[in-house]
C-alpha cells in the first residue's frame, strides 16, 4: 500500500478559511454505500434515524499560540529576543513540548516570559522542539493561557491569515469542556445548539468523550509504504458512562456514528475484539488504514482531508477506496470546502449481512 494510492488533485481556491455561518448551513456529502448526494448539515435531524448514537469528542481547545520574550544577560548588558511558541502536548510531569521560533535563539534553562502573568522554563531542546515548564498549573494554567495565547490554526489556514478574535469561537465546538487539545475536532464544529436541539427531538442520543488532539495530527506521511508510518499518540477516555450507552446501541441495533476522526479512533482504541467498548483512559496511537476491521463504527462524520494524509486513510479503510476516489472527486467538481473549516461528509458503509 504506497503513499501515491492516497494522492488527488485539490485547487488551492477550495480550502476554507473560515467556517460557514451559521455553523450548520455547512454543505454536507452524504455517501450512503454507493450512492451519493449533496445536503447540509442542518439536514441532520431527517437523515438520521431514531436511536441512532453520535459520539461526541468534548476536548476543549486552548490558545496554544504564544508570544514571549527571552532575557538574557550578555556583555554588553541585558538583551530580550522576541519568541513566537505553539504548545504541541502535555507530558505527565506538566511539562509542555514546543515548537519555537526562533528555537536557536533558545537555550536550557532559560526563562521565557508571556505578558504579566506567565512564565516557562525552558528545559530541554531535542529533536527541533523544546520543552518548557511553566510556573502555572491546573486553573491557573488555563486562566493564563486563555489571557495571552491565540488560537493555534492549522497550518493551511495560518499560512494565509493569522487568527483572531472570531477564531476563540469558530475553532471551539458548542459542547467543549476539558481543556487540553490543540487542534480542533473539526467536525464537530458545523453543530449549534438549534441543531442539537432538533437531533434531539428526533429522537438522536448523544456520547460524550474526550480526545485531547495534538499537533501530530497534521504531520505528513513520510514513508512510502504506509503500513510502515508511525502515528502520533493522542490521550483520551472513554467514560464507563460513554462505555454503556455504546454497547446498550449495539446491543439494540442501532447505529454508533463517531462525529469525526477523533471519536473514531478513541473507542477503536477502547474496544475488544468482538466490539465491547471499554472504558479508557490512556494513550492512543492507533493507525486506521485500508484493511482495518472496524469494531464499533457503523458510520462517519467527517471533514475532507489532505492528500495523503492519515485521515483520508482512514475514511479509504471504512469506505473502500475505490469510492472514497468517487467521493472526493465529487467534492472536488462540486466545490465542496475543504479541511478544518470546509464542509463535512457523513459516510455509511454498507452494514454487513447478518448469516
Amino acid at each position: 500500500m504506497q503513499l501515491s494510492d492516497f494522492e488527488f488533485h485539490l485547487p488551492e481556491g477550495l480550502i476554507a478559511t473560515r467556517p460557514a455561518r451559521p455553523r450548520s448551513a455547512a454543505r454536507l456529502l452524504v455517501a450512503d454505500g454507493d450512492g451519493i448526494a449533496d445536503r447540509h448539515v442542518a439536514d441532520l435531524p431527517e437523515i438520521l434515524q431514531p436511536g441512532d448514537l453520535l459520539v461526541l469528542n468534548d476536548t476543549r481547545v486552548i490558545p496554544a499560540r504564544l508570544t514571549g520574550t527571552r532575557r538574557r544577560e550578555t556583555a554588553d548588558g541585558p538583551a530580550e529576543a522576541r519568541i513566537e511558541v505553539t504548545l504541541l502536548e502535555p507530558a505527565a510531569d506538566g511539562t509542555w513540548r514546543a515548537l519555537a521560533k526562533p528555537l536557536r535563539k533558545l537555550r536550557a534553562g532559560e526563562v521565557i516570559r508571556f505578558g504579566d502573568t506567565l512564565s516557562a522554563l525552558v528545559a530541554v531542546i531535542a529533536d527541533g522542539a523544546l520543552t518548557l515548564r511553566f510556573d502555572a498549573a491546573g486553573e491557573a494554567f488555563d486562566a493564563a493561557i486563555d489571557r495571552v495565547g491565540a488560537m493555534p490554526l492549522p497550518p493551511y489556514i495560518a499560512a494565509k491569515r493569522a487568527p483572531d478574535a472570531a477564531d476563540r469561537t469558530d475553532y471551539q465546538t458548542v459542547w467543549a469542556a476539558r481543556p487540553g487539545a490543540v487542534a480542533a475536532p473539526t467536525a464537530s464544529l458545523h453543530f449549534d445548539t438549534d441543531l442539537m436541539y432538533r437531533l434531539a427531538a428526533r429522537g438522536v442520543q448523544t456520547a460524550r468523550v474526550t480526545l485531547h488532539v495534538g499537533a501530530g495530527t497534521f504531520l505528513p506521511v513520510k514513508v512510502e509504504d504506509v503500513t510502515t508510518h508511525k502515528m502520533h499518540a493522542e490521550w483520551g477516555e472513554v467514560t464507563l458512562q460513554a462505555a454503556d450507552a455504546i454497547n446498550a446501541a449495539r446491543a439494540d441495533g442501532r447505529r454508533v456514528i463517531p462525529v469525526g476522526t477523533t471519536a473514531l479512533r478513541l473507542i477503536e482504541s477502547a474496544a475488544t475484539p468482538e466490539g465491547r467498548v471499554e472504558p479508557f483512559e490512556g494513550t492512543t496511537e492507533i493507525f486506521i488504514y485500508p484493511g482495518y476491521r472496524f469494531r464499533v463504527t457503523d458510520a462517519l462524520m467527517t471533514n475532507f482531508h489532505l492528500p495523503q494524509s492519515t485521515l483520508l486513510m482512514l475514511v479509504s479503510a471504512l469506505m473502500g477506496t475505490t469510492q472514497i476516489r468517487r467521493i472526493y472527486d465529487h467534492a472536488v467538481a462540486g466545490g465542496y470546502r475543504f479541511f478544518s473549516y470546509g464542509d463535512a461528509s457523513l459516510l455509511i458503509p454498507p452494514r454487513p449481512t447478518k448469516s
